[in-house]
């Protein structure tokens, strides 16, 4: 079930480098789901994942940056 995003403040990635559409972009205040759109095409169809799922995902990519 997808959120009514239309009112969504949407925050990028803290590791876009203040690039202007090449990141991921998340919004806040779903609980239990967490928004994820690509800042290139922000009218597509967000994915949205459950708060768990996000966190997996943050933690796997967080352990792969402490491997580099």
């Amino acid at each position: 079930m997808i959120p009514d995003l239309s009112t969504a403040t949407w925050r990028k990635s803290s590791y876009s480098e203040g690039g202007a559409n090449d990141c991921v972009e998340v919004a806040d205040g779903n609980p239990h789901l967490v928004p994820v759109r690509d800042s290139k095409t922000p009218a597509s169809r967000p994915l949205v994942l459950s708060a768990a799922s996000w966190a997996g995902f943050v933690d796997g990519i967080k352990r792969g940056m402490a491997r580099a």
